[in-house]
């Protein structure tokens, strides 16, 4: 395949990231998602614009940090929805494991179903949760929650390396009922090795309105962060739990 002829919408590019998977890492946003999350604060990345890289393009830039990688940084592929730019990244990930480079993808797992050749090439994948249930998914999301268990399906065929992670937000997942609906939804996601809690927030707020959006969630305050960790208090110690 001419890699020349493909190219992405990439709308930002953090070079020393050290949230999105292990050490430090090279994080690249693509534009472009399917989802209309309700508490989402990249808004700006929903729509796909001019696409300004090509896989080798990305690889010369993410090569200049590689030294700062060392044992187990890396790439981490981010959005919006990184899976609906797969043809892009399948030809970039063959580039960058030339150049022995984890790599990580942040998903929500809402692609164009085309997941199969993608994940060989990841080391990584890390799992948004938004919902464990298909109406709660719906009201939260637009979209229906089956496209997420087709990748899903996927991931654990080929046993990738899973982190987890989930936003609370409250009056939806700040109570015992979700948690534990969280508990039994994790149960058929193979090899998990890392559960995170997000408490909601209100960054994104400004966004909408410099975008002319309506912000969904202009009623609600941020989730206060010691009750969001003592509800990862009792995931994990259920969690834990159930998994011996």
């Amino acid at each position: 395949m001419n890699q020349d002829n493909i190219k992405a919408s990439i709308d930002s590019i953090e070079t020393f990231g050290l949230v999105d998977g292990p050490g430090v890492r090279v994080v690249v946003f693509f534009n472009g998602c399917k989802l209309r999350c309700k508490y989402c604060h990249n808004p700006e990345m929903w729509t796909k614009k001019e696409n300004n890289y090509s896989p080798q393009e990305l690889v010369d830039k993410i090569k200049r940090y590689k030294p700062y990688f060392k044992n187990n940084g890396g790439v981490t592929f981010s959005g919006g929805e990184p899976l609906l730019h797969s043809k892009f990244i399948i030809e970039t990930a063959k580039l960058l494991k030339q150049e022995n480079i984890h790599i990580a993808l942040d998903t929500a797992g809402v692609g164009l179903g085309d997941y199969e050749e993608l994940l060989k090439y990841i080391d990584l994948v890390i799992l948004d949760i938004k919902h464990t249930q298909p109406h709660g998914y719906k009201e939260l999301t637009n979209l229906e929650l089956d496209e997420v268990e087709r990748f899903i399906q996927e991931t654990n065929k080929q046993n990738k390396p899973v982190w987890i992670r989930q936003v609370i937000v409250p009056g939806i997942m700040d109570n015992y009922e979700y948690i534990d609906s969280l508990i039994e939804y994790l149960k058929h996601i193979n090899n998990i090795e890392r559960v995170d809690f997000l408490p909601f927030h209100r960054l994104g707020r400004e966004k909408y309105i410099t975008l002319g959006l309506e912000y969904p969630y202009e009623d609600k305050n941020e989730m206060d962060k010691e009750e969001c960790n003592k509800l990862y208090k009792y995931f994990n110690e259920k969690y834990q739990k159930n998994s011996n």
